[in-house]
């Protein structure tokens, strides 16, 4: 089976990375980013796995579309601003790959099949964080079963991707999951302006409280659109803010598997602001918000968020905001 991946970046290196002995795999991405694969190959850590190095010829390296053109699948693994662009650069290389989306946000699929008509274009969903520890280092610093389009064109993926020891699961109700997945994701923006790993900011009562307030107006934006989340875990949706505004010693006690997160474990949009890269965040945020306008019910945290994300944007500076005062930010009228 031959694999692209388009869109080297940390989520592209470790699925490429860890395909490369099930798939032949082609990784398309910057110059910057390959320098070091060439050096070093990949090494990849973490999600409960041995130490995975893949040596630099095992891999094949491009940085133009063309290199997609033979290939049984395309893995779109570039951030959501990128995905017109990465549709209209497979569109001119062309071939008949089946394309997954393995992205956040819940447009995604929707652009890569307008911009690419007549292909085979399958949502799917990463739950788990990777980052770039070194140039040719990627850890997988959380767990989760990654989710994919149920259907004739998936098997032969979801099996290649078993092989080679990912977990991961067929779905049939794949726009419920990205939605369900769009929830938890709101945490990138209160992990980005905290500098906090992900496991001291979750551990923290009143960074939660931020995330709570988010997903409650995430939610009733849901109700009031007709939506209804899929349930991917042990707690239902509807509960989530309710777990997670429980004092420390509960919420430790009641989401000790949430918690499991080495110390590595930060959300991408913290490395996006620490690097100067734009953000995810009308992807997320911005994406409650329209959401709650199109349905006039209000989401001033959310809102705010996005304002506050935009404001470190400018600045090209990662801010590093106490729980008790941005949970004050987000409540204040």
């Amino acid at each position: 089976m031959k694999i692209a991946v388009f869109g080297a970046g940390s989520i592209g290196c470790h699925l490429g990375g860890t395909l490369a002995e099930a798939a032949d795999v082609t990784l398309i991405g910057r110059p910057s980013v390959f320098d070091a694969l060439r050096a070093e190959g990949l090494t990849l850590t973490g999600g409960g796995r041995p130490v995975k190095r893949v040596e630099a010829d095992a891999l094949s390296l491009a940085t133009g579309p063309e290199a997609a053109a033979d290939a049984d699948y395309v893995l779109v693994t570039v951030k959501s601003g990128a995905t017109a662009q990465a549709a209209a650069e497979l569109a001119g290389a062309g071939g008949d790959a089946v394309v997954v989306s393995f992205q956040n946000g819940l447009h995604n699929p929707s652009v890569l099949r307008e911009g690419l008509p007549g292909r085979t274009v399958l949502a799917g969903m990463v739950p788990y964080n990777v980052a770039r520890t070194s140039p040719a280092h990627f850890h997988q610093g959380t767990a989760g079963r990654l989710m994919l389009d149920d259907g004739p064109r998936t098997a032969p993926l979801v099996e290649a991707m078993k092989r080679a020891g990912l977990d991961v699961e067929a779905r049939g109700d794949m726009p419920g999951v990205q939605y369900s997945k769009l929830l938890m994701n709101l945490n990138n923006a209160v992990n980005a302006l905290s500098g906090l790993p992900l496991r001291d900011q979750l551990g923290q009562r009143a960074y939660r409280s931020c995330l709570a307030l988010c997903q409650r107006e995430a939610l009733a934006a849901y109700r009031a659109a007709g939506i209804r989340p899929a349930k991917m875990g042990p707690v239902a949706p509807g509960f989530m803010p309710v777990v997670l505004g429980l004092p420390d010693g509960l919420f430790r006690w009641l989401a000790a598997s949430a918690l499991r997160v080495d110390a590595q474990a930060r959300s991408s949009m913290q490395d996006d602001l620490r690097n100067g890269r734009a953000t995810e965040i009308g992807e997320l945020q911005g994406e409650v918000v329209a959401l709650a306008e199109r349905h006039g019910v209000p989401a001033p945290a959310n809102g705010r968020l996005v304002e506050l994300v935009r404001e470190a944007e400018a600045a090209q500076a990662a801010p590093t905001w106490t729980g008790e005062g941005l949970l004050g930010e987000l409540r204040a009228p």
